[in-house]
């Protein structure tokens, strides 16, 4: 946590105001993401566990309490500060050389920016945050769990599996990561430029900047779920059941039908909208605070 404040507070503002939307805004969505995974990872070949969304909310809180529905919570937590921070921080160093002289960014810019803000967050942040997160959740389902807490768990996987043990789906994360942000920030621009037409400068509401930010979180949910659902396998306690994630997604296709990839697609949609809403309008709202605070001549 040190390490953290220590990078937010060295930061320029664009960076500290996508570290500080990320942290806010995992806080408040985390529960769903916990049922979009355990419904993931509940699969057909065993005999399922949870009937649906309300039976999963049900049980975990009858085992585990309300805590258990933000067991995990931690390694997002950790991770989605920096996350933000590098997403929007990446998107900005990539976008200002392409944008006109009126600051307008075209289409096919944000697409190709967003694609890389995507890869560059799935490197250095979502993948060991997504499956440290995905052995925490899948370990509250062992009868006896193993991981006692954050750091706990952190330790126990480098020294059974080493670093790589931490990067495990990173194919399949790269390719959920960078999809997710080339079609946020291209939905999100096209309807940024859409509202705005001829006049760069007017003003959007943060009504709008949320609705148009649920928006373009629903496009990457119905455009990139049966990666989402590749990676979280990859990342599970039974990941070494699959060679890769061609095998992965073979195996989800033999064994449980085309339907599996869309499992958890209604929680993820739910937190997905709100994540998306928050995170680019607390972005929008702090990066115009952070200049007030900490102008730059």
């Amino acid at each position: 946590m040190t390490s953290i404040l220590i990078f937010m507070s060295s930061s320029p503002p664009r960076l500290r105001s996508g570290g500080i939307a990320g942290g806010i805004e995992i806080c408040i969505t985390f529960p769903t993401e916990y049922v979009k995974t355990q419904l993931q990872l509940d699969e057909r070949a065993n005999p399922p566990r949870y009937r649906g969304i309300g039976d999963c909310v049900k049980l975990t809180v009858q085992d585990h309490g309300l805590r258990g529905l933000y067991r995990g919570l931690s390694s997002l937590l950790y991770g989605s500060i920096p996350k933000s921070a590098i997403r929007f921080g990446t998107f900005e160093v990539l976008s200002n050389p392409m944008r006109d002289a009126t600051g307008r960014l075209d289409n096919k810019g944000s697409l190709l920016c967003g694609l890389g803000a995507g890869i560059a967050e799935a490197v250095l942040v979502v993948c060991p945050m997504e499956t440290v997160k995905v052995k925490f959740i899948h370990d509250q389902c062992s009868l006896r769990p193993r991981y006692r807490g954050f750091f706990h768990g952190v330790r126990e996987i480098i020294r059974d599996q080493g670093v790589r043990g931490t990067y495990q789906g990173l194919t399949a994360t790269l390719l959920k990561q960078g999809s997710n942000q080339a079609i946020r920030f291209y939905v999100m621009n096209l309807l940024r430029n859409w509202y705005k037409g001829d006049d760069p400068s007017r003003d959007m509401h943060p009504l709008v900047t949320a609705l148009f930010g649920a928006t373009a979180g629903a496009a990457s949910v119905f455009g990139n779920t049966p990666l989402d659902v590749v990676k979280t396998r990859m990342q599970g306690l039974e990941a070494h059941r699959y060679k890769s994630t061609l095998d992965c997604a073979l195996q989800i296709l033999k064994n449980e039908g085309p339907q599996a990839f869309y499992k958890g697609t209604v929680p993820r949609l739910g937190r997905v909208c709100l994540d998306v809403a928050i995170v680019f309008v607390l972005y929008e709202e702090v990066v115009k605070l952070l200049n007030n605070v900490w102008r730059t001549d």
